[in-house]
Parts: structure tokens; C-alpha cells; sequence
């Protein structure tokens, strides 16, 4: 599957100093083989808080919506 990141996930991550990488390491081992759209909470390493990541699958694409840290207060 191809992963795309449109101008609005770059921006996201650029803000709140998270990597492509990151992205991926948090998207890795999830099944996203069905079409529709994924939320994704996950604790890593080196973030006070939580990150999310939203998805969009279309056509064996994986399409990044968005991506943040959860605010302080808000549970998994």
C-alpha cells in the first residue's frame, strides 16, 4: 500500500515536531485493508501526550488526514 500525505498532514506534523517516520511506526501493524477511515491513538516515545492519527483508505491507498498530539485531560 502507498501512504500519501497531503499538505494539511505536513502542516500538522511540522507544528507539533512529528516525523513521517513516526507516523508510520505508529500506522505499523494496524490492519488497513478495508476502505473507509481509521483514528489511531498510540503512546510514543518522546510525546508529553498521546498522538492520533486519522486515515483515509481508497484504492489500496493510504491517505493521511491528520495527525496530533490529544490534549492534556483527554483519555485513550
Amino acid at each position: 500500500m502507498k501512504t500519501r500525505f497531503p499538505r494539511h498532514a505536513k502542516r500538522r506534523a511540522k507544528l507539533y515536531n512529528i516525523s513521517e517516520s513516526i507516523i508510520l511506526k505508529v500506522l505499523e501493524g494496524k490492519d488497513l485493508s478495508h476502505q473507509g477511515t481509521y483514528e489511531i491513538v498510540k503512546d510514543v516515545e518522546g510525546f508529553k501526550y498521546p498522538l492520533k492519527v486519522v486515515t483515509a483508505v481508497e484504492n489500496d491507498i493510504i491517505t493521511i488526514v491528520t495527525n496530533y498530539p490529544l490534549k492534556k485531560g483527554r483519555k485513550i
